[in-house]
């Protein structure tokens, strides 16, 4: 079992993708806000030169991303994932997401499909 995490800086894409995600069986995502550390940074770029440089590759006028996380089962990971790159493009892209996984030892009080 792995956990799923997307941080989505295409927020506009949000509901397109939980469509896909049912229409393909996927349920059980939990979606937070959040905001990334470098565009929290960038509101005072005059105190961290570094960031200036970065600065064409965050979207300054976006406050927030989505994090999405998902538990499934290790031959869903794939799907997913495809379903993700489908929707939301090159995640190599800037503004675009991120997406990684993570073992999952246990897991209480979560039901995936079969």
């Amino acid at each position: 079992m792995q956990l799923l995490l997307i941080v989505l800086n295409k927020v506009e894409k949000l509901d397109e993708l939980l469509e896909k995600f049912m229409e393909n069986g996927f349920s059980g995502a939990t979606i937070i806000n959040s905001t990334g550390m470098i565009s929290k940074l960038a509101k005072k770029m005059e105190s961290y030169p570094i960031i200036g440089s970065l600065r064409y590759m965050i979207d300054l006028d976006r406050e927030e991303n989505k994090t999405i996380f998902m538990a499934l089962k290790d031959e869903q990971v794939d799907p997913v994932k495809r379903i993700v790159r489908q929707v939301i493009g090159d995640l190599s892209k800037p503004n675009t997401a991120v997406l990684f996984t993570l073992p999952i030892l246990t897991a209480e009080g979560i039901e995936l499909e079969k």
